[in-house]
């Protein structure tokens, strides 16, 4: 029986689609976030579920043991990944771990301030095969976090501009990184995933509302605005800034990038942001 493969952060939106995934192919699954309850409920109470968290070294132990190749991402919350994810690669490493495929962000070349550079770089250095997984924003971010401006209010709070984003399903970053947890010939490479065209808010504004039939506005806050209201609806502040930067990158272009990588590898085209708002419908009503 082939080794079981570790899904870090299986609770978010890509580590979700990838345990289906796998799950769906027939491989052994071991799903690990800080809530084994949770993993239990959505995935199945066969499913190997463990707790694992950042802030506590002494999960690494249970979560590695076995583990020859693994999907590693940065929860969202985590800046400081020199203090919290430095170590736990340390102990993947040591606990025999042949292959990290890494969760990334595109355009990390010229975004060396946002944590993702830093986790590419440690990960580089430790001598552990690695797959860069380096995604556009995800779709289904607007389903989640920006998921309330939506419904609530028929707006899109991002201080983007007239920046373009080459929007990304998690399905298929999910049908990729199930590809290079389990075909060779991935190792040590770095993939650019991006959807089949890019777009502005304006634009992605107006597919929604043909879609939710209600018009969707598109608000064009500065920095600070949206600094601010981050905060108030309980965001951290170290998260929240580290959301503008990204979002700065986007507003100078870095997103606007489409690539045929995610075609050539998994043979078929993107989703595109219209299909994903269909297929998502029911989450804005």
């Amino acid at each position: 029986m082939p080794p079981t493969i570790l899904i870090s952060g299986a609770l978010g939106n890509v580590g979700t689609e990838v345990v289906k995934i796998l799950q769906t192919q027939g491989y052994q699954v071991r799903a690990a976030d800080i809530n084994p309850m949770a993993l239990r409920q959505r995935f199945g109470e066969g499913i190997d579920a463990t707790l694992f968290d950042y802030a506590r070294p002494e999960t690494f132990a249970a979560t590695f043991q076995g583990i020859k190749r693994m999907f590693l991402m940065r929860p969202p919350q985590i800046t400081n990944v020199k203090k919290y994810m430095f170590p736990a690669i340390d102990a993947a490493k040591q606990a025999g771990v042949e292959h990290i495929v890494f969760l990334s962000l595109i355009g990390i070349e010229q975004n060396q301030r946002v944590p993702h550079y830093a986790v590419e770089q440690y990960l580089i250095a430790s001598k552990i095969p690695y797959t860069f997984l380096r995604c556009s924003f995800f779709m289904q971010n607007l389903s989640t976090t920006h998921r309330s401006e939506i419904r609530d209010h028929n707006e899109i709070f991002l201080p983007v501009g007239r920046g373009k984003t080459s929007f990304i399903d998690v399905r298929d970053i999910g049908a990729v990184a199930a590809l290079a947890l389990t075909k060779l010939g991935h190792e040590n490479k770095a993939y650019a995933l991006t959807g089949s065209e890019a777009l502005d808010y304006y634009q992605a504004a107006e597919i929604f509302s043909q879609v939710l039939e209600r018009q969707i506005i598109y608000r064009n806050p500065s920095a600070l605005r949206f600094i601010w209201r981050e905060i108030r609806k309980g965001t951290p502040l170290p998260f929240a800034v580290v959301m503008t930067w990204l979002y700065s990158s986007t507003r100078n272009g870095m997103a606007a990038q489409v690539t045929q990588d995610l075609q050539q590898l998994t043979g078929k085209p993107p989703i595109s942001l219209k299909q994903y708002v269909v297929d998502y419908k029911n989450t804005w009503k």
